[in-house]
């Protein structure tokens, strides 16, 4: 998560927007802002793709060939 955390906080950035706004703007808890950036490994996947579809981003599972 700590990838996808540093990706969105980039992404934010990028946008201008302080994470208060873009918390609002993205209809999620500041809280949850925070410790998706901060890479918390337990963040609820559901709200991660809120937040990259505000963003016009999607997260995509690749699979690796194995198994």
């Amino acid at each position: 998560m700590k990838s996808i955390g540093k990706t969105i906080q980039d992404l934010r950035k990028r946008a201008g927007l302080d994470q208060v706004e873009f918390a609002r703007r993205a209809s999620v808890g500041l809280r949850f802002l925070r410790e998706l950036e901060q890479g918390k490994p337990t963040v609820r996947l559901d709200k991660v793709n809120q937040v990259l579809d505000f963003l016009g981003h999607h997260f995509e599972v690749v699979r690796n060939g194995k198994g």
